[in-house]
């Protein structure tokens, strides 16, 4: 199967590795290649990709699904309220109790947002979750948003 798309595949190898190459050094990175398999299709289907590609959906189902000269900020910390170090327990009694920290929480969430907003960012990917009020956030304010990336991932996007 190979001996029949083996030129093709001969040169899409060859053109992968010199673009990660350094000449001066006759040095060739092999972590930045990467060779992604699907199901489906056929080996002459393969292509090159120069960059990345995320095969994430999106943590909204109404996000652009496509995001073009994507603008990323990356984040390794879960984009939720912060966890108390040690146990405590918090005891609502009122409407008013609830009131208040549901204002806390947002105001948290809207500052999150807005910084990512505010860096030029228009994609936030993240190695975590987002919580279901800081997904909503993001998509109120047209910012798109990946969630559980894995960690070598991340560092070849924050390589590019």
């Amino acid at each position: 199967i190979v001996s029949q798309n083996g030129r093709a595949l001969g040169e899409i190898a060859a053109k992968a590795v010199l673009s990660v190459a350094d000449l001066e050094r006759k040095d060739v990175n092999f972590d930045k290649i990467r060779l992604e398999g699907k199901v489906g299709g056929n080996l002459g289907d393969t292509t090159l990709v120069r960059g990345l590609v995320i095969d994430k959906s999106m943590s909204h189902p109404q996000m652009k699904k496509e995001i073009k000269d994507a603008k990323l900020c990356i984040l390794t910390c879960p984009f939720e309220p912060p966890k108390t170090k040690t146990q405590t327990g918090m005891h609502i009694k009122s409407a008013e109790d609830y009131d208040k920290l549901h204002k806390i929480e947002q105001d948290y969430f809207t500052d999150m947002v807005n910084k990512v907003k505010e860096s030029g960012a228009n994609l936030a990917i993240c190695q975590w979750g987002f919580d279901d009020e800081a997904n909503h956030l993001l998509y109120s304010k047209d910012l798109g948003a990946v969630r559980w990336v894995g960690g070598v991932e991340l560092e070849l996007l924050a390589i590019a």
